[in-house]
């Protein structure tokens, strides 16, 4: 009997594992919006990528947490820094936040950033709502995710996802058209039809 039950465990356990996996939304070149578990090719506008599986089972997200996403965004700006980005990444993921990951290594995050910052690019950053946080200070990110009505920490409802944002690729400038005379056509014809 006991055979059986920790077999049924750990078939569950396993099953469980094998639906852990990301899936993507992409909008392509036309503006034609696509969810696939496999990641875009290269005609992309915009890309998000999302992360599941890594807890066990999926809880509905609660009315208050909804409120909070919606009225309060959370979006965390970091880098490699050294023990402050993993911390900082690390609480908004105990708390069950649901936040967007930019990197300050990516140049129009980093714009994004200096902009938040007043001209500098310091991580992390947390930006929640209007509300911009510089550098790691567990009290007053907490302080500032209670009063946005995000979860404390050890709460059942904290199984949102996390997105990594890409910043979305540079359309191809147009090269310059050739110079044009005051009849619209190549000066150099001019100077051939002139016999000069």
């Amino acid at each position: 009997m006991i055979k059986a039950i920790v077999s049924i465990v750990l078939l569950a356990v396993s099953a469980g594992s094998a639906c852990a996996g990301e899936l993507y939304k992409w909008v392509d070149k036309d503006g034609k919006v696509h969810y696939t578990d496999q990641p875009p090719g290269q005609d992309v506008k915009a890309q998000e990528r999302r992360k599941f599986g890594d807890k066990p089972g999926t809880v509905p997200l609660s009315y208050s947490l909804q409120v909070a996403m919606k009225n309060f965004p959370v979006t965390l700006y970091n880098a490699d820094c050294a023990d402050a980005c993993p911390k900082a990444a690390a609480l908004l993921k105990q708390r069950g936040v649901p936040f967007t990951d930019k990197s300050a290594r990516d140049p129009v995050f980093a714009e994004e950033l200096k902009a938040l910052t007043g001209g500098k690019l310091l991580v992390p950053v947390l930006k929640v709502g209007k509300q911009v946080l510089t550098g790691f200070e567990e009290g007053a990110w907490n302080t500032t995710l209670d009063a946005a009505g995000y979860p404390s920490a050890g709460t059942a409802a904290a199984r949102a996802p996390t997105t990594t944002a890409k910043a979305p690729q540079p359309k191809p400038v147009a090269k310059p058209q050739e110079e044009q005379d005051d009849d619209g056509d190549d000066p150099s014809d001019d100077e051939e039809a002139s016999g000069r």
